[in-house]
């Protein structure tokens, strides 16, 4: 298969400036602020973004590491294929985070909701639309099981924990 090249279109600056304290999740990431760069040359593709509430990013995971497709999750204490987790060590370290857009200014947007390490380039946004992204989903397989320590971790801030 052909090689694969993207180009970061900017850069998310945040108050972490390593994994480990970032938050995991958004929910350990609800009171922190954060500002995406978007490099000048794609400003234009920012006209009416300012109109959504909430965007989607997709980002490089420049700080992961290596990737493994066993992993342990915080949530849990036992191995799990990469695929049927979130963590960032993967085969393509690719990130996807949905933030609050609370304003845009001169090619930058100020969000908030943040759980990415600063620096880290951004690959694309996508407005985040609930018709189109929300779902309700029957199953959500090792995790049935590890539903108290979700809210106990929320409960306890863990979600900020590496």
């Amino acid at each position: 298969m052909e090689t694969i090249e993207y180009r970061p279109i900017g850069i998310i600056h945040t108050p972490f400036n390593c994994p480990e304290g970032t938050p995991i999740q958004p929910p350990g990431g609800l009171d922190h602020c954060g500002v995406v760069e978007v490099f000048s040359e794609f400003h234009e593709g920012l006209r009416d973004v300012e109109g959504f509430s909430h965007l989607i990013l997709l980002y490089h995971c420049h700080l992961a590491g290596a990737a493994r497709l066993t992993v342990m999750p915080f949530l849990d204490d036992a191995a799990h294929g990469l695929f049927a987790t979130r963590a960032p060590a993967r085969p393509n370290a690719i990130g996807l985070s949905v933030v609050r857009l609370l304003r845009v200014e001169e090619g930058r947007l100020y969000i908030r909701e943040v759980d990415i390490v600063d620096g880290t380039p951004l690959l694309d946004i996508k407005p985040y639309v609930p018709k189109f992204d929300s779902r309700s989903p029957e199953r959500t397989g090792w995790l049935e099981k590890q539903a108290h320590r979700t809210e106990q971790a929320r409960d306890d801030g863990r979600f900020s924990d590496r």
